[in-house]
């Protein structure tokens, strides 16, 4: 979902009855409109990207020779215009699609494999690569991603005599109880119950081991009563179930809590806070022997089934040169993102110190469809039921767990 902030936690399943809403149609290079243009030179172009995107787009289509109309769609209308558009055969050349939605599109049988058109994997992220393949093919490349990690008040650290960041849930929550007071929390993070809770959920349960497969397991127990703990000290608002990650970012640029879970979107929203002094570092282990695993974030560009083969051709192209590893670059400037390819990322992390917490994550960060493919909606949606059951008292951790477990 594009907002003024990204979230990009959403519903993969939508019905395809579900309403649809009208796209803002943008066209360029003299093209007709997007739904009924037959020039074999034209490529229609849908996300839910705003017009920063576009440069981008135009570098491409100079560089493939075609001309491009650009159909920008309000998030949650995406993927009902899709399923609308697969059911009238009236798909876009080239589709953009939030990672997670892949397998259902990929499913219905709606997109081309890339390879059809000279497109790998080739240099990208393993983990990209998971997210846009569905049945051990690949349908859809990422040309930046991103993740989560901890933004931080550096002048509270230093007020409280704190000079480095934890690396442990131990420390994490000996951090956040010195820094809860004075209308401030410590520590605060989105609980939400939606897809944006289970999103920030994922690094303390990947972490420590949990599997969506099973959410009982010991791991996850522990991890959701590292967070109750964290609301018990009073160090985490009650507040965070119905908090989303903006409302986060919120509290944090106000000085009512000094570490908070977030992703590198909201970096153009801090540097606009010049009172504020500010720092990122990964989300801690619980313990230090185990690796950082957080959700991989970002949207991928697909080639759909339209019919015109030679089009179609074209479109494998033009998502070629946007995973290309300038375009990744330009992408990720652009949208404050992690470029797909390791080498390409480190270059944007020396010329951004503040996204190196994020390139760091990103390797060892994990698609949220790589086990469950098209069921990962269901798992979701269990585990943060279960996280809301636990952090209103309404049964502890395990049986939380359990209870969400069993739900169909």
């Amino acid at each position: 979902m594009e907002t003024a902030r990204k979230r990009p936690g959403k519903a993969p399943k939508v019905a395809v009855a579900a309403a649809v809403l009208a796209p803002l149609t943008l066209t360029a290079c003299g093209g007709a409109a997007a739904s009924g243009t037959e020039s074999p030179n034209t490529l229609t172009i849908q996300d839910y990207y705003d017009e920063a995107q576009d440069p981008i787009y135009h570098s491409c289509a100079r560089g493939t020779g075609v001309s491009i109309e650009i159909s920008h769609v309000a998030g949650p209308g995406l993927i009902p215009k899709v399923l609308q558009q697969s059911s009238s055969r009236t798909l876009p050349d080239v589709l953009m699609l939030d990672n997670p939605d892949v397998q259902q599109i990929a499913e219905s049988g709606a997109l081309s494999p890339l390879s059809d058109y000279g497109v790998t994997g080739e240099g990208i992220l393993p983990a990209v690569v998971k997210a846009g393949t569905y049945a051990g093919k690949l349908y859809g490349l990422a040309p930046a991603v991103n993740t989560l990690s901890i933004f931080y008040n550096k002048d509270l650290f230093r007020q409280a005599g704190i000079t480095t960041p934890p690396a442990t849930w131990a420390e994490l929550r000996a951090t956040a109880k010195r820094l809860t007071g004075q209308g401030r929390y410590g520590f605060a993070m989105s609980t939400v119950n939606t897809y944006e809770g289970t999103w920030q959920f994922l690094p303390f349960m990947w972490g420590n081991g949990g599997t969506e497969q099973d959410i009982t397991t010991p791991p996850t127990v522990q991890a959701v009563q590292f967070l109750l703990d964290l609301q018990n000290d009073g160090s985490m608002s009650r507040s965070s179930i119905i908090w989303s990650q903006d409302d986060v970012i919120d509290q944090f640029i106000a000085g009512k809590a000094a570490m908070v879970v977030n992703g590198p979107w909201q970096l153009p929203a801090l540097r606009e806070q010049r009172d504020l002094d500010w720092g990122v570092f990964t989300i801690p282990k619980r313990d230090p022997s185990q690796t950082t695993v957080a959700p991989l974030g970002g949207e991928v560009f697909t080639v759909p089934r339209t019919g015109n083969q030679a089009k179609m051709a074209k479109a494998g192209q033009f998502v070629k040169c946007l995973v290309s590893p300038d375009r990744q670059l330009q992408s990720a400037q652009v949208k404050q993102m992690v470029p797909a390819n390791p080498d390409v990322a480190a270059r944007a992390a020396e010329q951004d110190p503040a996204l190196a917490p994020f390139v760091t994550t990103v390797r060892t960060a994990r698609s949220r469809t790589a086990l469950l493919g098209p069921d990962w909606p269901q798992a979701a949606t269990k585990i943060y039921n279960a996280v809301q059951i636990a952090l209103t008292g309404k049964a502890a951790p395990a049986e939380a767990l359990r209870q969400a477990q069993g739900e169909q």
